[in-house]
């Protein structure tokens, strides 16, 4: 019976603040019809006719503001006033306010300098860079490989051989127990997978490159060994032979 009560006085409530807010909206627009009576528009003399018009529409304008804002002040009172009932409580349904601050509205600037620096110094030359990789797991290792064959292609760099090298396995023979005869024996096995990819004839900055940006993605894991073969000049003493060095006269002995 209690509940009852309470749900018919919440809903003459309601309606109560239904009725005070037409009230209040009828009292603005009197107000504002009055107003606009007791405006009195002067007619200009015929040099200055175009004024008229213009107070006209200008008043009109504001009619149409007062009047957009009582009806959007009515119409979130009724959204307010209209709970959705679930298992007899009410929450009210507000509209949905996006804050100003997620709206992006600066212009992007950089201020790097995007010059290249030219250097005399002539670039390593690598005549083989080999790179092992080594884990054990080898659906992992197949990803990664074709995830490193995939950017050395798109960066131009020549490829050589890729094959995989044979598995290692290590066996580990141990009691199963501390506490147990010594014939109750286990062995773990611990299989480690390897993949080989060459580079032939590559710049070293090209090289550090590739090198930084495949290590950078180097999966959990996985080991990495780089192996570089470079291309250096001949010494200046092995270019000619040291048979075309002309002959020493050998001083007698006295």
């Amino acid at each position: 019976m209690a509940k009852c009560t309470y749900n018919l006085y919440k809903i003459k409530n309601k309606r109560l603040n239904l009725l005070l807010l037409r009230y209040r909206w009828r009292q603005h627009f009197a107000a504002f019809l009055v107003s606009l009576s007791l405006k009195k528009i002067t007619v200009p003399p015929p040099q200055k006719i175009m004024a008229a018009p213009m107070v006209f529409g200008r008043n009109i304008r504001t009619f149409g503001r007062i009047f957009v804002g009582v009806s959007q002040s009515f119409l979130q009172g009724s959204i307010g006033l209209n709970a959705c009932r679930y298992h007899g409580r009410s929450t009210l349904c507000r509209p949905l306010q996006l804050p100003a601050a997620c709206l992006h509205t600066g212009t992007f600037s950089s201020s790097l300098p995007s010059s290249v620096i030219v250097t005399e110094e002539p670039d390593t030359l690598y005549q083989k860079v080999s790179l092992l990789v080594k884990g054990h797991d080898k659906a992992v290792l197949d990803s990664y490989e074709f995830f490193a064959i995939l950017a050395a292609k798109e960066l131009g760099v020549t490829l050589g051989k890729v094959f995989e090298p044979p598995k290692n396995i290590e066996r580990l023979t141990l009691l199963k127990s501390v506490h147990i005869f010594k014939k109750h024996r286990v062995q773990y096995e611990m299989r480690t997978h390897y993949r080989c990819i060459e580079l032939s004839r590559v710049t070293g900055s090209t090289a550090q490159v590739y090198l930084e940006y495949i290590q950078r993605n180097l999966p959990e894991g996985v080991a990495m060994e780089v192996t570089k073969t470079s291309m250096e000049k001949v010494p200046e003493h092995l270019l000619e032979p040291m048979w075309n060095d002309p002959p020493t006269e050998e001083k007698p002995s006295q």
